[in-house]
């Protein structure tokens, strides 16, 4: 039974980290209006979240995050502060919310969370990142703000789905990943255009 816990908090925890990647403050905020409404427990870290005044600056912070990734210019250059703010929100989110549903010890859980939720969290956010390298390469920037809204959309979705269901999750993040690897595969081997003088 205490395996399979750990295995659900894991789970929870990915699927956090993943969301993450997407939106660095919209898992949060669902998550402190989750623990807000009494979905989840306020224990250790999570505690930090408890109360309608921490879900109100988070609010406010996915509002002005969402608002700037869909100016066209400004969302290339939030990418450079998105990706590192990305694995940290995807190491505390993890590490928060293990720590508070099992007993594991703060070196198991530090370490499982810089792993695995740093490591899902980089891996989505690069892969946003390229996704967006080739919309502004094919359509000129004009499609990333739809990209924006999807993502925006789909930190949703894993969020809740993360909350309410962490082991459907936990195979909806290895097939995000998967698709992830496979854009930044995609960018990387684009043949290079020659210049002509």
């Amino acid at each position: 039974m205490a395996a399979f816990s750990g295995l659900v908090a894991i789970s929870l925890g990915l699927g956090l980290a993943a969301a993450s990647g997407f939106r660095v403050f919209l898992p949060p905020m669902l998550l402190s209006g989750a623990i807000n409404i009494g979905l989840i427990e306020a224990s250790g870290q999570l505690a930090l979240l408890d109360g309608w005044g921490a879900f109100s600056v988070l609010l406010v912070a996915v509002v002005l995050e969402i608002g700037s990734y869909l100016i066209p210019w400004l969302d290339n250059l939030l990418d450079v502060v998105a990706t590192p703010a990305a694995v940290l929100a995807g190491v505390g989110m993890m590490g928060s919310v293990i720590g508070a549903e099992t007993d594991y010890g703060p070196i198991v859980q530090w370490t499982v969370a810089a792993i695995g939720g740093g490591g899902v969290a980089g891996t989505v956010q690069t892969g946003t990142v390229a996704t967006r390298a080739l919309s502004t390469g094919t359509t000129g920037g004009l499609a990333n703000p739809i990209i924006s809204v999807v993502e925006a959309i789909m930190a949703i979705v894993v969020t809740v789905l993360a909350l309410l269901a962490p082991l459907l999750c936990l195979a909806l993040v290895c097939a995000g990943t998967f698709y992830a690897l496979r854009m930044i595969g995609r960018v990387r081997n684009k043949p290079k255009t020659a210049h002509v003088a």
